[in-house]
């Protein structure tokens, strides 16, 4: 494919969607081209599957239901949106993609990593990731960030505890895989959105 796929990533309360905001307004003002996307999210469908995701039910949901969910959001928004604009050439930048489902699913939930990484693999296709910029925050400062436990939606309500489990995986991944640059988020907002257009500035993407 001839575009480029960034992906933003990060534990809840690091100010990831803020910073995909900035880099959205900026690039608009600079007159810079490129696709912003989100997950779960980002088509129709997608969306759809996102609410029922993110609903807080009665109902307790299994961890392997959300984890098909998540995939099969993927899988359309995959299809209907990335790989058509990678395909035309162009950049997208995701908010969120496989390193979350690995984060959350896998080293959060407890599932099985080899699973979620053949599931990933099954719902990208041909697409590949060239860049993921991971924001760097402690869960003890993310979770405090977001004002701890909350009745938001399923995954805000979770614990302290599960939240260092989602940022363990994070580091973990950060650690294995190469496209992955860790940028510190704990600065301001304005100071944190410098470190990731540096990034991409510096790497050619913009």
């Amino acid at each position: 494919m001839n575009g480029k796929f960034v992906t933003i990533e990060g534990c809840d309360g690091v100010g990831k969607s803020t910073q995909v905001r900035l880099l959205k307004e900026r690039f608009e003002r600079e007159g810079i081209a490129a696709v912003f996307t989100r997950e779960p999210g980002g088509t129709v469908i997608a969306e759809k599957i996102r609410k029922i995701i993110l609903e807080n039910e009665a109902e307790k949901m299994d961890a392997m239901t959300e984890l098909f969910l998540y995939e099969a959001s993927r899988r359309q928004h995959t299809a209907r949106i990335i790989e058509p604009a990678l395909e035309a050439g162009k950049l997208v930048i995701c908010d969120r993609y496989v390193d979350s489902t690995l984060a959350y699913q896998g080293y959060g939930r407890g599932l099985d990593i080899e699973t979620i990484k053949r599931l990933n693999a099954v719902a990208c296709g041909k697409t590949k990731i060239d860049l993921t910029l991971f924001l760097d925050v402690t869960s003890k400062e993310g979770f405090k960030r977001k004002g701890g436990a909350s009745g938001g939606d399923r995954l805000e309500s979770e614990s302290a505890a599960f939240y260092e489990r989602v940022y363990a995986g994070f580091s973990s991944i950060a650690d294995e895989e190469k496209r992955v640059v860790r940028v510190d988020a704990s600065g301001t907002k304005t100071q944190t959105h410098e470190k990731l257009y540096a990034s991409l500035k510096q790497r050619g993407y913009i």
